[in-house]
């Protein structure tokens, strides 16, 4: 797919390593069709012990010797960075930007006439290859673009292309909801313990109940209502689980974290 096209992260913490992790792995490409910047040198050092790619502290230098550019850095410091390449960047290049929040119209206007942009929202289970992203293009950027941007993300998990302004909802469900899983697992490994299990083996049952529940519905194609359904035999204990839950507002409440997260998201995008 990337037939010898350089990628260049810019930033080389979690999220950079699990990308380029999943793209070694995978064979998608070779170690020397990547280059990494980052500010601090020691966590380049590390980067190039990891994964034997080349690295730098220039991010105008990576922009000059890649086809592809990830930004994966903070929102608060982009601008720095877009200032630092947008004289080095030329309109043959993609740029491909995580940092939450960040329009790629926002980022266009500093790039040269005609600069491609796509837009990424992943999440955190990109660190072991099951991240849910979902990618928005920007006004100039092609399909060929869309094919390589998702080359790079399905690699470390699975995607969707949506609407610009439907990424703070993303944002929302699969940014933030990574967050909302394990607290489900820490209580539920909490429950195990009262009733009389040890912390490490319910955390392990809770943790495999929730992994397994998910690669269930995805392998099986079926409607999550129609999964627990099965589950829930006449007079049993698992409805008498889901009675409980429902008690105590278990849909409302994750539906109205999904909802304070997006507003959170689009507060924080106006900013």
């Amino acid at each position: 797919m990337f037939n010898g096209k350089k990628i260049g992260f810019i930033g080389s913490g979690n999220m950079a390593s699990a990308l380029v992790s999943g793209l070694l792995k995978g064979k998608h490409v070779q170690a020397d069709q990547i280059v990494a910047s980052d500010r601090d040198p020691n966590k380049t050092q590390r980067f190039a012990e990891r994964f034997h790619v080349s690295v730098t502290q220039d991010n105008a230098s990576v922009v000059e010797n890649s086809d592809i550019i990830v930004i994966a850095v903070k929102p608060q410091v982009i601008d720095k960075v877009m200032l630092e390449i947008g004289k080095t960047f030329t309109k043959e290049k993609l740029l491909i930007s995580i940092a939450a929040g960040v329009k790629t119209s926002h980022l266009e206007k500093q790039l040269p006439s005609g600069g491609h942009v796509i837009r990424v929202m992943p999440n955190i289970a990109a660190m072991v290859d099951a991240a849910a992203s979902a990618l928005s293009v920007g006004a100039q950027a092609t399909q060929d673009d869309l094919t390589l941007a998702l080359g790079i993300f399905n690699a470390v998990g699975k995607c969707v292309v949506v609407d610009e302004e439907q990424l703070d909802a993303v944002t929302g469900l699969s940014g933030s909801g990574p967050a909302y899983i394990f607290l489900m697992i820490d209580s539920m490994a909490d429950a195990g313990v009262k009733v009389g299990l040890n912390r490490e083996n319910a955390l392990l049952l809770a943790s495999q109940t929730v992994f397994g529940a998910a690669k269930y519905l995805m392998e099986s194609g079926e409607h999550p209502g129609r999964l627990k359904d099965m589950v829930t035999s006449p007079g049993g204990t698992a409805i008498a689980g889901i009675h409980t839950l429902e008690q105590g507002g278990l849909r409302t409440t994750l539906i109205n974290a999904v909802e304070a997260a997006t507003k959170r998201s689009q507060e924080l995008g106006e900013k």
